[in-house]
Order: structure tokens, then sequence, then C-alpha cells
């Protein structure tokens, strides 16, 4: 958690641990829950929020909601590609798209790593992009969206301008001939974009 581009995210839980008598809960969707708040606190806690500009979270895209990176470059030796840095950025083109397929609000997992280590679990998302080599990734299709299924590979070594052109027209597919309630995992499947990863050592098949 930094401080970056007047969103202060850092100082403001500093700030509200010097006041909050419950718990921080850290999740494995890179995501803080500041838990047993009491009423006198809550409206003390969210001034804070206001005051260092935290974004509050239900005005983001379920994209974003939904998203996570490794740290990558500068900070690990193992990444050909950047991560943390650039996936904020992929994700407002993709919100776009999404939007203007009326998907804005659509919870959609997508994961990104700056190498195939994965450190990002970018293998349980339904769009996993994995660091090839410097802006070029690996794009997979088709995890569950609850991580009950690794996804499968579906195009290698694809530059920004490559991912929108590939993921463009299945979004448009998938906001059209989706079937009631179908995630977006299970949707490139059915349509046969991708096969299904029944167990883990048909991961590569």
């Amino acid at each position: 958690m930094v401080d970056r581009n007047s969103y202060f995210a850092k100082t403001a839980v500093r700030e509200i641990a010097k006041i909050h008598q419950g718990n921080f809960i850290l999740t494995g969707n890179q995501n803080v829950i500041i838990a047993q708040v009491t009423r006198e606190q809550k409206h003390k806690i969210e001034k804070i929020l206001r005051k260092y500009k935290v974004v509050n979270g239900n005005r983001l895209s379920q994209l974003r909601q939904n998203s996570i990176a490794c740290a990558a470059l500068p900070f690990c030796g193992l990444a050909f590609a950047e991560a943390e840095r650039y996936l904020p950025t992929l994700v407002d083109k993709l919100d776009k798209l999404l939007e203007a397929n009326g998907l804005f609000n659509e919870p959609i997992t997508i994961r990104m790593t700056g190498c195939p280590n994965g450190c990002g679990r970018p293998f349980l998302a339904e769009i996993g992009l994995v660091g090839k080599a410097p802006g070029r990734y690996n794009l997979y299709l088709g995890a569950g969206f609850t991580g009950n299924r690794l996804n499968k590979l579906f195009k290698e070594m694809l530059s920004e301008e490559e991912i929108l052109a590939e993921l463009t027209p299945i979004i448009g597919d998938f906001a059209k001939n989706r079937q009631l309630n179908e995630r977006f995992g299970n949707f490139v499947i059915r349509q046969g974009y991708v096969k299904e990863t029944i167990e883990g050592k048909n991961f590569h098949d």
C-alpha cells in the first residue's frame, strides 16, 4: 500500500490505525478490510478516507475490483514485464470496452504477473496475463470465477494493442450471447475459445 498520484491510501490507513479499536484484515484478493468498526468510529473513519481521497470501491468497475497483480518490475528480479504498475492502465482501457457492451458492473476476474512463476495467481483468473518479455504477455482465458478451475493459454506474446484486439470480439460475443447469469470464464469455454481445464495435469493440453 502506497501514497501515489494524490491517492494517499498508506497515510489514510496510518491515521485510521491511530483511532481504530478493531482489526485490519488482509484478504487473498489484495484487499484490506477495516473490521469491527463501531458506530461511533464509522463517521470518523469515513472522514479520514474522504480527506485522503481514498476512492469508494463501489464506484469502480467490477473488473477493477476483481483485479490482482504481482509487484514485478522494478522490485522482482524474476520479472520479464510490468504488472502492478501497468495493470491499472490496461484496466482503464478494458473498462471502456466493457462499458460500451453494457458490462461495466459484470464481475470478471483479471490477474497479471511479470513472469510465469505466477505470484499473483494469474492461472486462476478468467482473464490471465503473464509477462514473457517487456510489453509482451501470454493471454489465458477460462478459469472459474470462484477459483475452482484453472484457465487455459489462449494466445502468446501479445502487446497491449493485440490484447485489446483479441478481447474486443470475445467481450462483444459475451455481451450478446451469454446465458442467464453465466460467468465469463464459463462462457469462453462453452463458445470454444479455450478448452476446459478439468484437472491440473491437463492444464497444458
